[in-house]
């Protein structure tokens, strides 16, 4: 700001999960190798602070097998993106979201691109350039856009970084999980193509799943932040959380609803819907959900949403709960996942 420099902020989603964080490093590079003169400097922001970075397993792991060391990434505590919308330098492309949180409503005005996944939710006119597209992963997106991109800018980690992104986004490229498209099975074989030297599909997916899934030594707090989003209208704002075991044996925690007070009362958070998913040898999906909430309007209207909900349709079944405030369900439509209820709870507030 002092040196009023301009700076081009390319960011992910505020859950920071693999997807959000390589789309973020990949395009950026990408923005910053081939714009013909240097104007901005472009800048990729991990959505988090950085003492949350730890706990995205999956991602610390694959940064570091590529050599990408975690003091080379900027973090949101570690950049004033406010400060720089407000001296007029800052400009920003958003990568696996289209819709910034209520907190981060002033930054729209500074959005100058989108690259997303999910069902779009609020349209944006000229000169906002806006790509949403259907497919798996983000990383699709940005495979594809750097690929048409001047040649000789995709290099082998970045090639690397966004080839088990998309695997690990896509359940190794499996029809049964519900979410690979014909386009991220291209760009997986386009990467293996450029870089015959990647690592099997298996080994990457395999490794990766492994190290998303590992929940050793957590406390709940930390699994609960561990793949969080936050959703909010004027009066509540409420957290969903994706949960890395099964339903069943987190909600025996012990102390777990102690916790769940805690934990929405230190963040002044009115509710939280956990979200879990598991998949058997076939990579096919077992999901299963929690809503919980001490005030009872709240949990009634959450629960009435989720369980009328036609598009699509969530097909959910009750489960028994140790809590009158924690309502749990198994989830009948396996490939509805976070994205697809995202839109179901907006709404219901």
């Amino acid at each position: 700001i002092r040196q009023h420099r301009e700076i081009h902020v390319v960011m992910g989603n505020e859950a920071c999960d693999l997807d959000s964080t390589v789309s973020a490093l990949a395009l950026a590079y990408f923005l910053a190798q081939s714009s013909p003169a240097p104007g901005a400097a472009v800048v990729p922001v991990l959505n988090i602070p950085r003492a949350d970075f730890a706990l995205r397993s999956e991602t610390t792991f694959l940064l570091r097998d590529r050599g990408i060391a975690a003091a080379a990434l900027v973090f949101r505590d570690e950049i004033d993106l406010a400060g720089l919308h407000r001296a007029g330098l800052l400009s920003l492309t958003l990568v696996d979201h289209h819709v910034l949180p209520g907190a981060d409503a002033a930054l729209e005005e500074a959005v100058v691109e989108v690259l997303d996944h999910r069902p779009l939710e609020r349209h944006r006119g000229p000169p906002c350039q806006v790509t949403v597209e259907p497919v798996g992963s983000c990383a699709t997106l940005v495979t594809e856009r750097i690929l048409q991109g001047p040649p000789g800018v995709l290099d082998r980690t970045t090639a690397a970084l966004l080839h088990g992104t998309i695997l690990l986004d896509c359940i190794n490229l499996s029809p049964a999980a519900g979410k690979v498209t014909p386009r991220d099975v291209a760009c997986v074989a386009l990467l293996e193509e450029r870089f015959p030297e990647l690592p099997a599909r298996d080994a990457v997916f395999g490794a990766l799943q492994a190290a998303k899934f590992d929940v050793t030594g957590l406390t709940t707090e930390q699994m609960l932040r561990k793949d969080l989003k936050v959703i909010s209208n004027d009066e509540v704002v409420v957290a969903i959380s994706g949960i890395f075991e099964d339903l069943e044996t987190f909600l025996l925690r012990p102390g777990l609803l102690q916790d769940l007070e805690a934990f929405c009362q230190r963040r002044g958070y009115s509710g939280l819907v956990a979200m879990t998913v598991s998949f058997n040898e076939r990579h096919e999906p077992t999901r299963k959900l929690a809503v919980y909430s001490a005030q009872e309007p709240l949990r009634s209207a959450l629960c009435r949403a989720l369980e009328e909900a036609t598009t699509p349709s969530l097909l959910l079944q009750p489960l028994p709960s140790p809590w009158v405030s924690v309502v749990p369900y198994a989830q009948g439509n396996a490939v509805a996942a976070r994205k697809k209820v995202l839109p179901i709870l907006r709404a219901a507030l």
